[in-house]
């Protein structure tokens, strides 16, 4: 018995320092991070996580998307999203408050304050901007469209202005309901997210 419980100790000891090692890249949003509607494994960080394997880079995706939410539901959030230490953070919420008809100003104010509390415990943000549909009408959906850049700037933070540009309005690549991408849209929405996220990635 002694014998095996020595091997398996050595065996723990090798294994620790890669686990150690691994930075950990934390995907917070709503349902579009989520991946309702896909397999988890089709959902955009799991791809992502794919990707950065292929690419050598030892990140672990934590999917922390929650269908439903809003920028006030994820500030209530990042308590628990800082459990994982996340070296980065991909913040992308705010579709909900839109699709509500939400003060904008209050939606600016709860997205400033969960990237602010990511970044003073150390984690670098990238800011994913959403768009509403016209309908909205045209102002609401332009000034919905410059608070991400407005944020992403007043904090630094990296910004890429929409998580589903070139998916959106696609009926090939969403599902029924319009709103959600299917697989194929989500392998496109981290090809277009992968040039944000690079830059932000250590060796």
């Amino acid at each position: 018995m002694r014998p095996l419980l020595t091997a398996l100790a050595a065996a723990l000891a090798l294994t620790a320092p890669a686990h150690a090692a691994e930075r950990v890249i934390v995907a917070f949003g709503d349902s579009l991070t989520a991946g309702l509607g896909v397999t988890p494994e089709d959902s955009y960080p799991s791809r992502l996580q794919a990707r950065l394997r292929a690419d050598g880079y030892a990140y672990r995706v934590v999917n922390a998307g929650a269908s439903g939410d809003t920028t006030a539901g994820g500030l209530r959030r990042v308590d628990w999203a800082l459990k994982n230490r996340p070296d980065i953070v991909i913040v992308a919420l705010g579709a909900n408050d839109a699709m509500r008809g939400q003060d904008l100003a209050s939606v600016r104010s709860n997205l400033d304050a969960i990237v602010a509390r990511f970044q003073k415990a150390g984690a670098r943000v990238l800011v994913a901007g959403m768009e509403v549909p016209p309908n909205y009408g045209a102002r609401y959906a332009a000034d919905f469209r410059r608070l991400y850049a407005e944020v992403a700037r007043k904090r630094g933070a990296a910004f890429m202005p929409f998580l589903l540009d070139g998916v959106a309005g696609d009926p090939r690549l969403n599902l029924p309901d319009g709103i959600h991408p299917t697989a194929e849209g989500y392998r496109i929405v981290v090809e277009h997210l992968w040039p944000h996220v690079e830059p932000l990635l250590k060796r």
